[in-house]
């Protein structure tokens, strides 16, 4: 479902007024936020999807390490999950098995407890988890709120869009798979305990919508434009090699029509644009925060750009 068809869709949703929910619908934000008392707030997610590799393991791995970015995405800590899982009836039991236990492995390398789940029967697969954290009510992160002066850092590469597809399609190599499957199954917990210990303003974890999708939410929510330096954005190789033949994700092009209008390119290579606006899955985290923080960053990201004055685009690549 494309993003102007999913806000047509949340229109019909009565509008809710509580001042416990400090974060819901109205934004773009990674997860809803509850407020339980002065100290604490729960953060929920829920997120789940279609198999992305081969192995069912990894596959179950990767789900779980994406739905809990959302957590960390807004500066929260993940405690309990529980598996969402649709499954066909004539795949054998240890496909299953292996998926959850991938995904088992990931909750506890996050000292989260999935404690329990749903199951109902589909022609194909879906694993994922809904996710509960904590956070204090003054130390939510959220994807607006960045400011000119700010900087952008981004804590993984890009790319993993394309890898995926062209493993459906058998044209890459294992160790491509290897080294794109171990940075989807890296968790953002490093770089979102960073973030809580520095000054920052805005984040969000880079998934679906792309690099630019994403950046777009942070810049639009928070009334200034992003500058962006192609050069400088982390990429896996293979993704470039990829994108110059053509191999590029239905989902790229679905971001890159609904941001028409909104991204000003110049001397931005056809190959480098549709990295940035490849679809990701447990991407890194894109976060934005004063020049005197960025040392807190240091070998968790790099540095991709900066926060401008609102501008003719809201995001400009150069």
């Amino acid at each position: 479902m494309g993003q102007e068809t999913l806000t047509q869709v949340l229109r019909y949703l009565p509008e809710i007024k509580d001042d416990r929910l400090l974060v819901g619908m109205g934004t773009n934000d990674d997860a809803a936020v509850y407020r339980l008392d002065d100290d604490t707030a729960i953060i929920q997610t829920v997120d789940f999807f279609t198999p992305i590799v081969d192995d069912p393991y990894d596959y179950g791995a990767i789900s779980a390490a994406n739905a809990l970015s959302d957590v960390y995405a807004m500066g929260g800590k993940p405690i309990l999950a529980l598996n969402v899982v649709c499954f066909p009836q004539n795949l054998p039991g240890e496909v299953l098995g292996n998926i959850l236990k991938g995904g088992a492995d990931m909750a506890m390398q996050a000292g989260v407890l999935i404690a329990g789940g749903h199951t109902v029967k589909d022609d194909e697969p879906k694993y994922g988890l809904s996710v509960i954290g904590i956070v204090r009510p003054d130390r939510i992160i959220r994807n607006v709120g960045a400011r000119p002066g700010d900087l952008l850092v981004l804590t993984k590469p890009i790319g993993t869009g394309l890898i995926t597809t062209a493993i459906k399609a058998d044209m890459v190599k294992q160790e491509t798979i290897r080294k794109t499957t171990g940075i989807m199954k890296r968790l953002n917990d490093e770089a979102s305990q960073a973030m809580t210990k520095a000054n920052v303003h805005a984040a969000t974890d880079v998934t679906g919508f792309g690099l630019l999708g994403h950046a777009y939410e942070m810049a639009s929510g928070s009334s200034v434009s992003f500058e962006l330096f192609y050069k400088d954005i982390p990429i896996i190789d293979e993704a470039a090699e990829l994108a110059k033949t053509g191999i590029i994700p239905g989902g790229t092009y679905d971001n890159r029509r609904f941001l028409d209008g909104h991204i000003g390119f110049t001397d931005v290579p056809r190959y480098m644009q549709d990295i940035m606006f490849d679809p990701q899955t447990s991407g890194g985290l894109l976060i934005a925060l004063p020049p005197d923080q960025i040392a807190a960053f240091k070998g968790m990201g790099k540095l991709i750009g900066r926060v401008l004055e609102k501008q003719e685009y809201d995001i400009i690549v150069k």
